[in-house]
């Protein structure tokens, strides 16, 4: 494992790419003595990977996800992730930034986050992967006078059709209710203040609706209660910088927003089943 940082490592776009949209298309063997794997971070984009063939291992916020062909799988921007292994994979992937991205697109993803890898029938995935070729058409061809225009509209045509894949699933049923658009909003809100704003009745204010109105929407959407969702993202976040930071247990919680020290350790342990300290050890030890 890498050494470790008072941060979780960031890429950005700007350092890496010129253009508001990549796709691309590659072939792989074997890549599971490479150095580069096992370095988590978080990217400043958004990130889809769309398997042709054998199997492709993420670690997703602490979830090993294999992904095999005819999945797609998307990854967010907040999300802490790492190559784990190819093995004979042949994939498409396409990044696309927050300023390239459709703003109704970027809710529905802000809505559906997290994900996980996700099977698609024959068709749905002939039309997502002709559409990645001719992306990558797009991009061969510079020299069009719209060539940055092509890439983005490509690029927001291949999220819609995979968000709305995901909106499809069960789970996601009222997605496009009172309820659903409710819930997204207030995940949205959480995303931005959860450090600052731990109080279900502050994000309801914010949101202009009762706290008890807010707790019915978010629940029959997704099954848990507000103070739930806002428990486990602070609990997320304290595991991501516990395992890729060697920032100390008080420093985190105080980031967090706790000065009280041992109730953020009870907060952690009544999530986790475990302390900060007993988490960042055996995550240590597997690593």
């Amino acid at each position: 494992m890498p050494g470790k940082t008072k941060s979780i490592p960031l890429n950005t776009w700007s350092a890496l790419f010129s253009e508001g949209v990549v796709i691309s298309r590659a072939s792989f063997d074997d890549l599971s003595g490479s150095e580069d794997i096992g370095h988590s971070h978080r990217d400043d984009w958004h990130l889809f990977i769309l398997q042709e063939a054998g199997t492709t291992i993420f670690e997703i916020d602490f979830q090993q996800h294999e992904i095999r062909p005819s999945s797609v799988i998307y990854i967010h921007p907040t999300q802490v992730h790492r190559l784990v292994a190819f093995q004979s994979a042949g994939i498409c992937t396409w990044a696309i930034n927050n300023e390239s991205l459709k703003p109704e697109y970027l809710e529905l993803l802000e809505g559906i986050t997290p994900v996980v890898p996700m099977y698609l029938d024959e068709e749905t995935f002939s039309v997502i992967h002709a559409t990645v070729l001719l992306g990558i058409k797009y991009a061969e061809r510079k020299s069009e006078a719209l060539y940055s225009a092509l890439l983005k509209d490509n690029c927001n045509t291949l999220v819609a059709l995979v968000a709305s894949q995901y909106l499809a699933l069960p789970l996601s049923s009222t997605a496009f209710s009172r309820y659903g658009n409710i819930t997204r909003a207030f995940k949205a809100a959480l995303e931005k203040d959860f450090k600052s704003v731990k109080s279900a009745g502050k994000y309801a204010d914010a949101l202009n609706i009762s706290t008890a109105y807010l707790n019915e929407c978010v629940k029959n959407t997704t099954g848990h209660s507000v103070s739930s969702h806002i428990r486990q993202r602070i609990v997320l976040e304290a595991q991501r910088v516990l395992y890729h930071s060697d920032r100390s247990v008080k420093e985190i919680a105080s980031d967090l927003g706790y000065d009280d020290y041992s109730y953020f350790t009870r907060l952690f342990s009544g999530i986790t089943g475990m302390s900060p300290t007993a988490f960042r050890s055996k995550n240590h030890e597997l690593s």
